[in-house]
Protein backbone atom coordinates (compact mmCIF):
# COMPACT_ATOMS: atom_id res chain seq x y z
CA UNK A 1 0.00 0.00 0.00
CA UNK A 2 2.80 2.39 0.96
CA UNK A 3 4.65 1.59 -2.28
CA UNK A 4 1.52 2.27 -4.33
CA UNK A 5 0.96 5.62 -2.63
CA UNK A 6 4.60 6.60 -3.23
CA UNK A 7 4.38 5.61 -6.90
CA UNK A 8 1.19 7.65 -7.36
CA UNK A 9 2.80 10.68 -5.69
CA UNK A 10 5.90 10.44 -7.88
CA UNK A 11 3.70 10.09 -10.99
CA UNK A 12 1.65 13.15 -10.03
CA UNK A 13 4.79 15.19 -9.40
CA UNK A 14 6.18 14.22 -12.81
CA UNK A 15 2.89 15.10 -14.48
CA UNK A 16 2.76 18.45 -12.70
CA UNK A 17 6.36 19.30 -13.58
CA UNK A 18 5.81 18.30 -17.21
CA UNK A 19 2.69 20.44 -17.49
CA UNK A 20 4.56 23.41 -16.00
CA UNK A 21 7.50 23.04 -18.40
CA UNK A 22 7.77 25.51 -21.23
CA UNK A 23 7.66 24.55 -24.86
CA UNK A 24 11.25 24.55 -26.07
CA UNK A 25 12.22 24.33 -29.74
CA UNK A 26 14.95 21.86 -30.66
CA UNK A 27 18.56 22.79 -31.27
CA UNK A 28 19.88 20.76 -34.21
CA UNK A 29 23.36 19.76 -35.37
CA UNK A 30 23.91 17.87 -38.62
CA UNK A 31 27.34 16.39 -39.20
CA UNK A 32 29.17 13.32 -40.45
CA UNK A 33 31.12 10.90 -38.28
CA UNK A 34 34.30 11.43 -40.30
CA UNK A 35 35.34 14.35 -42.48
CA UNK A 36 33.26 14.18 -45.66
CA UNK A 37 35.06 12.72 -48.65
CA UNK A 38 33.03 12.19 -51.82
CA UNK A 39 32.75 8.49 -52.63
CA UNK A 40 33.93 7.39 -49.17
CA UNK A 41 31.49 5.59 -46.83
CA UNK A 42 30.54 7.63 -43.77
CA UNK A 43 27.73 8.13 -41.24
CA UNK A 44 25.28 11.04 -41.38
CA UNK A 45 24.25 12.19 -37.88
CA UNK A 46 21.48 14.50 -36.70
CA UNK A 47 21.74 15.42 -33.01
CA UNK A 48 18.68 17.20 -31.58
CA UNK A 49 18.74 18.70 -28.07
CA UNK A 50 16.87 20.96 -25.68
CA UNK A 51 13.32 20.29 -26.87
CA UNK A 52 10.08 19.91 -24.96
CA UNK A 53 7.55 18.31 -25.21
CA UNK A 54 9.20 15.05 -26.27
CA UNK A 55 7.03 14.37 -29.33
CA UNK A 56 9.39 14.87 -32.28
CA UNK A 57 10.08 13.39 -35.71
CA UNK A 58 13.62 13.33 -37.11
CA UNK A 59 14.25 12.30 -40.72
CA UNK A 60 17.56 12.04 -42.57
CA UNK A 61 17.26 13.03 -46.22
CA UNK A 62 19.11 12.57 -49.48
CA UNK A 63 17.84 14.92 -52.20
CA UNK A 64 14.69 15.59 -50.10
CA UNK A 65 13.83 11.87 -49.79
CA UNK A 66 14.06 9.90 -46.53
CA UNK A 67 17.13 7.67 -46.36
CA UNK A 68 16.01 4.15 -45.33
CA UNK A 69 17.66 2.17 -42.56
CA UNK A 70 18.37 5.01 -40.13
CA UNK A 71 18.94 4.17 -36.48
CA UNK A 72 17.92 6.29 -33.52
CA UNK A 73 19.01 6.51 -29.90
CA UNK A 74 16.54 6.22 -27.05
CA UNK A 75 14.89 9.47 -26.03
CA UNK A 76 16.98 10.93 -23.21
CA UNK A 77 15.69 13.24 -20.49
CA UNK A 78 17.69 16.16 -19.07
CA UNK A 79 17.41 17.91 -15.70
CA UNK A 80 16.04 21.03 -17.39
CA UNK A 81 12.87 19.13 -18.42
CA UNK A 82 14.10 18.99 -21.99
CA UNK A 83 15.08 16.01 -24.14
CA UNK A 84 17.73 14.96 -26.64
CA UNK A 85 17.80 12.39 -29.41
CA UNK A 86 20.24 11.36 -32.15
CA UNK A 87 19.46 9.78 -35.50
CA UNK A 88 22.14 8.30 -37.79
CA UNK A 89 22.46 6.44 -41.07
CA UNK A 90 25.34 5.11 -43.18
CA UNK A 91 25.84 7.09 -46.39
CA UNK A 92 28.39 7.69 -49.09
CA UNK A 93 28.45 11.37 -50.04
CA UNK A 94 28.25 12.20 -53.73
CA UNK A 95 29.10 15.63 -55.13
CA UNK A 96 25.75 15.87 -56.97
CA UNK A 97 23.59 14.95 -53.95
CA UNK A 98 22.55 17.04 -50.97
CA UNK A 99 21.87 15.72 -47.48
CA UNK A 100 19.78 17.14 -44.66
CA UNK A 101 17.96 16.49 -41.42
CA UNK A 102 14.25 17.36 -41.25
CA UNK A 103 12.83 17.93 -37.76
CA UNK A 104 9.12 18.18 -36.96
CA UNK A 105 8.28 19.50 -33.49
CA UNK A 106 4.97 21.00 -32.33
CA UNK A 107 3.76 21.00 -35.93
CA UNK A 108 6.71 23.08 -37.14
CA UNK A 109 8.94 21.54 -39.79
CA UNK A 110 12.48 22.75 -40.32
CA UNK A 111 15.24 21.37 -42.50
CA UNK A 112 18.94 21.53 -41.60
CA UNK A 113 21.51 21.04 -44.37
CA UNK A 114 24.64 18.92 -43.99
CA UNK A 115 27.66 20.95 -45.08
CA UNK A 116 30.50 18.70 -46.24
CA UNK A 117 33.82 19.82 -44.78
CA UNK A 118 35.72 19.26 -48.01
Amino acid sequence: MKTTVNAVCVGLLCLLATSMAKHSPPEVQVYSRSPGIYGSPNTLICHVTGFHPPEIIIELLKNDKVIPGAGQTDLAFEESWSYHLTKHVPFTPNKDDHYACRVTHLGKVKQYIWEPDM
